[in-house]
């Protein structure tokens, strides 16, 4: 176990977003008139621990603030994209002066890069990085920024364990170090009372596989979508084994990449979870007490909406006989769907004798086939 060095109580300044108030419970979405919001919210439930998924375009940042009895911490995951200032310029906006920690999830320009700016703006106690290196400028000013100011460094591994205050943070990827810069990217489970969030930075699916094969518990109730929503990531077995309610991706809007990938959210949809992206949303605000959860969203999105109820017919795991239920699939071809298991997405139905485009826009249209759930 590592100690780490706190901070005096700081008051954490009020923030009131545009448009779009949760409260998520394990079934339901109810929006709240927004002029209430303070009142229906804060009145019964006085969150202790903020979580901002801060919109920093195709880049990552997000800030967790924890207020625990007398003592208050700030935790950075990520510094967003080195040829901007809008994490130092947000931190500012929140009155942050010190970071106790920032957990560089690997050394890309778009996690690492305004790590130099804070490290030379705010008081950081400390930095953990993944023991990856990059050839790049980026990377060199923030190890420069790092000795220059004196602030701890750590390379954290899997099955280690920390405490922050009230917050227990596990260290679930990676063991070693592979030629993959994405996958080596550091994966933390960060438990605050019941409430769990799963940070997993660029992380492809041969570290989830790593994960998955560790035994780690990756059961969390938010999910931070790997590699900005990319088909690259968020395998089935892995989402079902985190079994988020909630799945947030950070993402620039129209970017050149196209993320995230609408397999993905179909995917994710269809394991009943509720999908927020900075790119539709802006950034993103979950307040906890340790025992439910409240979002806030900066602006109204228009994702498409997750599978609810119980009529979604999980193409993994139904019956012959239910898989029947689904438009253009008899007897036959449900048996065909059967032995071909399992599938990804949706569109991996095209591999089916008798199933093309037509006939798979048609079962999506019907909105009854899905993947987990």
């Amino acid at each position: 176990m590592r100690r780490f060095l706190f901070f005096p109580l700081l008051l954490l300044s009020a923030w009131l977003l545009a448009s779009c108030t949760h409260d998520v419970t394990p079934s339901t979405v109810e929006k709240i008139d927004e002029n209430n919001r303070q009142e229906a919210f804060f009145e019964e439930t006085s969150p202790s621990l903020r979580v901002h998924y801060i919109n920093v375009g195709q880049a990552d940042a997000t800030l967790l603030q924890l207020v625990d009895e007398e003592e208050a911490f700030n935790i950075l995951i990520d510094t967003g994209d080195w040829n901007a200032n809008d994490v130092v310029n947000y931190l500012q906006k929140e009155k942050i002066s010190e970071i106790d920690l920032i957990t560089i999830t690997h050394p890309h320009a778009d996690h690492i890069g305004q790590l130099d700016k804070i490290i030379n703006t705010f008081n950081v106690g400390e930095v953990w990085m993944n023991g990856d290196t990059m050839n790049s400028q980026v990377f060199l000013n923030a190890l420069e920024a790092i000795e220059k100011n004196g602030v701890d460094y750590y390379e954290p591994r899997a099955g280690e364990t920390f405490d922050i205050g009230a917050l227990q943070i596990d260290v679930v990827h990676p063991m070693d170090l592979s030629l993959n810069t994405n996958s080596n990217s550091i994966v933390i489970r960060i438990q605050y009372g019941d409430i769990a969030f799963l940070f997993t930075g660029d992380a492809e699916r041969a570290a989830e596989d790593k994960m998955l094969a560790s035994g780690a518990n990756l059961n969390a109730h938010i999910l931070h979508l790997g590699h900005h929503g990319s088909k690259t990531s968020t395998s089935v077995p892995f989402l079902e084994a985190v079994n988020p309610e909630v799945a947030i991706y950070s993402a620039g809007m129209n970017n050149a990449y196209g993320l995230p990938d609408m397999e993905v959210i179909e995917r994710v949809n269809a394991h009943h979870t509720i999908v927020y992206g900075t790119d539709q949303y802006g950034t993103i605000l979950v307040e906890t007490d340790g025992h439910k959860y409240h979002i806030m969203t900066e602006k109204q999105g228009t994702l498409p909406p997750p599978v609810l109820g119980d009529t979604c017919i999980n193409i993994n795991t139904a019956s012959t006989e239910d898989l029947q239920q689904i438009i253009h699939i008899g007897e036959k071809t449900a048996a065909e769907l059967v032995r071909l298991r399992p599938y990804q997405t949706l569109n991996d139905l095209l591999t089916i004798s008798g199933i093309g485009e037509k006939r798979l826009e048609d079962i999506k249209d019907q909105n009854l086939a899905c993947i987990g759930g």
